[in-house]
């Protein structure tokens, strides 16, 4: 009895191999929990608790995602989702059917669709005029760096063979300059202008199923990657402090407030004054992103050295740097200052080296603070930048899924990077090596949001499910417990959340539960593993309770 209010008993998960947050700790005993917190590993299952069997399952600190946009993915998720398709027949289909179950909507919205599938990587106009010739259509794909339209959004946008090209993007057109229906980076604003505006109860509802497919996959936090205002979103942020104040914003999130490349430090103030207004409850408005490059595949990542074309001739384009290498320090040391952590995107060997540069202007003496800056992305690091991460104290931000063979890998990048910068691309292992603290995220809706199908490229190099006799650049493979580690502690160490991550007297109860031990079988068959059951504070948010012994 505590304040003349009987305390709710403990639950005991008994019967589980355990991983701690940083290692494998196999039979280590029952698990306790009480009061969302975890009071006990080990020792003896206490009177009058409930007791959860794992059955041989693998329980674990929750998966944290340190790079996702999931009001974004929610939001696909209820609208024309092309996320689960892999072919332009399959893509017209579900917009086909998708336009023909909602006459009323007076655009098509939705998106993922992957580069890899359209020659060039750039979907047509008139496919999809073909399948919805009445209305406008607007799809960004996968990695949401480019859009594919119909005509009839062309139309409405005013965009003709005379429109000119953006500073930071590009329309692709045919041969007479006319524009064939997909925008790349800073052209999709061009019809972003005149989408009709989502209601703040779709985004409400976009969170919820964001959250929900979230939890479903053991991930008990993130880190939303872009709050503020991009490629036809509005800022999600409102949304994530409705749904903390309502106690419906089940995770515990950190927001990365979106930084404006048209601007420079003078909107530090307003950031502040957001990281202000959104703090509430389990949202913290504490990072701010910075989108330093584009992405490869459709050259706008930022290289050192210039792409080359298809017959291995350097061309004259080395990418995008979308923030000047010294408004990008100007950035970082004034964010650092109002006691920001900063979070960049970074794809190509020159954004990486900018951003490095970056971070080495900050003071290295004074008043130590903890802001835990990171680095998203990593595709292509120059070995001679590996080392710089430790000894910045910079935390590389991994999307390991990406690190294996597939056809946006064979056909959009490799040939265009060619032999010596492809055995630069997300150098893990090398990494790790050096001493630099790994975390990890999906970055989804650009890939699935699944940890495990991750962790299992993270030590296999190869996606589950594909030929394992290619593994992409094997030699940076981690480990499994470094990839767990990444998920659960570092992830959570990212968020400045030192109470999670760990299964250790006193962390707080964000657990889950896997259907086996990937740690007692081959690294082959880390893909294999599912989900049972996600605990968030000791409240079961995700899968189905497994029930009493």
């Amino acid at each position: 009895m505590i304040g003349g209010v009987t305390a709710a008993p403990p639950t005991a998960f008994v019967h589980a191999r355990l991983f701690d947050g940083r290692r494998h700790r196999g039979d280590a005993g029952p698990v306790v929990v009480q009061d969302g917190r975890v009071v006990a590993v080990g020792g003896e299952v206490p009177s009058g608790a409930r007791v959860v069997d794992c059955a041989g399952g693998l329980l674990s600190p929750g998966f944290t995602d340190a790079h996702v946009h999931t009001v974004q993915g929610g939001l696909e998720r209820v609208r024309c989702d092309l996320s689960e398709d892999t072919s332009r027949e399959d893509y017209l289909r579900t917009v086909q059917a998708y336009a023909a179950a909602h006459r009323d909507r007076p655009w098509v919205l939705g998106g993922g669709w992957a580069m890899a599938a359209f020659p060039g990587g750039t979907p047509l106009a008139a496919d999809l005029d073909a399948v919805v010739p009445d209305r406008p259509v607007f799809l960004p794909n996968r990695d949401h760096h480019g859009a594919w339209v119909n005509s009839r959004a062309l139309e409405l946008a005013g965009i003709t063979r005379e429109t000119p090209d953006p500073p930071d993007g590009r329309f692709e057109r045919d041969a007479e300059g006319h524009p064939t229906g997909t925008l790349h980076e800073g052209a999709m604003a061009a019809v972003v202008r005149v989408l009709p505006r989502t209601t703040a109860a779709e985004y409400d509802a976009a969170l919820l199923e964001g959250q929900s497919h979230l939890h479903s996959l053991g991930v008990v936090g993130w880190q939303d990657a872009i709050v503020g205002s991009y490629a036809g979103m509005d800022d999600p942020g409102p949304a994530y402090v409705r749904a903390a104040e309502r106690g419906t914003l089940t995770a515990h999130v950190v927001g990365a407030l979106w930084w404006d490349r048209e601007q420079g430090v003078e909107q530090v103030g307003s950031l502040v004054e957001r990281r202000a207004a959104y703090t509430s409850g389990r949202f913290r408005a504490t990072s701010v992103k910075i989108m330093q490059d584009g992405v490869a595949e459709n050259f706008t990542a930022a290289l050192g050295e210039p792409y080359l074309d298809r017959c291995g001739h350097a061309t004259s384009n080395r990418g995008h740097s979308f923030v000047d290498a010294a408004a990008l320090a100007e950035a970082v040391g004034a964010l650092d200052a109002q006691g920001f952590q900063v979070h960049v995107h970074a794809i190509g060997d020159r954004g990486v080296r900018e951003t490095l540069d970056a971070f080495a202007t900050l003071p290295r003496t004074g008043p130590a603070r903890d802001l835990r800056h990171h680095v998203a992305h990593l595709q292509l690091v120059d070995p001679a930048d590996v080392r710089r991460f430790a000894e910045l104290g910079v935390a590389a931000n991994a999307q390991a899924l990406w690190a294996c063979h597939d056809d946006q890998m064979d056909e959009l990048t490799i040939p265009f990077l060619g032999e010596e910068r492809t055995r630069w691309q997300y150098p893990f292992g090398d990494l790790e090596r050096a001493g630099t603290r790994l975390v990890m995220g999906s970055d989804w809706p650009v890939s699935s949001p699944d940890p495990l199908a991750a962790i299992h490229v993270a030590v296999n190099r190869w996606e589950h499910g594909t030929d394992a006799s290619r593994p992409f650049l094997p030699e940076q493979a981690i480990s499994l417990e470094s990839a767990f580690a990444a998920y659960t502690s570092g992830s959570a160490w990212v968020d400045h959340r030192d109470d999670a991550g760990h299964l250790a007297p006193g962390a707080v109860a964000d657990l889950v539960l896997l259907d086996r031990d990937p740690f007692a079988g081959e690294v082959a068959d880390v893909g294999a593993t599912r989900v049972v059951a996600t605990w968030v504070d000791g409240r079961l948010v995700g899968g189905e309770d497994p029930g009493d012994a």
